[in-house]
């Protein structure tokens, strides 16, 4: 693979991974959330595959193919496993493809920030993650490390999502984007992690989304609601 073209190419998968962070503080629908989440854990796998094809190493390109399978295909498959459970506790024996469309669960309704004021903070912390990354970028300048900036951003994004979402779900997918985040970081600026290295994360990764899936359907089914500032009012 030529430089330039692997230069094009790694600049194509840091926005798409970039951009999907972004939409998701722009989607409100828990279902499409999920979907961006999807297409981000794929955006990670390509970047981790022209890192690997073009140092010609096969331990990363066996990361990328695990990444794929794990954050495009399992996490989000858990996810929305989860949702589904949450909505049919919640639509019980009425018409399912009507309480799904209806039902308060499937969406973020009301965010602790809007979304116009999300998406003027999402370009700021992007701003943030390039002025912060510069010097960095400055000691070694390449085409992995000029794109360092765009996992420093999707960690702060994923941050905020964390932070300002209500539904348990939502925040779960902001714990995923800022792991995201971390884990592009670690690929662009040493050139990708041992694979012994990225399999426990992945494992650790895994099984905080399984315990966070259990703990949210059994929420649900003990107050009738995942939105957390509820649950905060009841505990006061």
């Amino acid at each position: 693979m030529s430089d330039s073209l692997f230069t094009q190419l790694l600049d194509l998968a840091c926005g798409a991974f970039l951009l999907a962070a972004v939409v998701v503080l722009w989607r409100r629908e828990l279902a499409a959330i999920v979907r961006l989440f999807a297409l981000q854990g794929l955006a990670l796998a390509a970047i981790a595959l022209l890192l690997g094809l073009h140092e010609d190493r096969w331990d990363l390109i066996v990361v990328a193919a695990g990444i794929g399978a794990l954050r495009a295909g399992l996490l989000p498959y858990l996810i929305r496993r989860a949702l589904d459970a949450l909505v049919a506790d919640r639509a019980g024996d009425q018409d399912g493809a009507r309480a799904y469309a209806h039902s308060e669960e499937v969406r973020e309704t009301e965010p602790l920030v809007n979304v116009a004021a999300s998406l003027l903070t999402a370009a700021a912390l992007t701003l943030l993650a390039y002025a912060v990354a510069r010097p960095l970028v400055e000691l070694h300048p390449t085409p992995a490390t000029r794109a360092l900036p765009v996992g420093l951003a999707v960690v702060l994004i994923g941050f905020f999502v964390l932070v300002t979402r209500r539904r348990a779900l939502a925040q779960v997918v902001g714990f995923l984007l800022l792991d995201n985040g971390i884990t592009a970081t670690a690929f662009l600026a040493a050139s990708g992690v041992p694979l012994i290295v990225e399999l426990g994360v992945s494992f650790d990764v895994l099984l905080a989304v399984l315990v966070l899936q259990l703990l949210t359907v059994r929420v649900r089914e003990a107050f009738g609601t995942t939105d957390i500032d509820d649950l905060r009012e009841l505990h006061d």
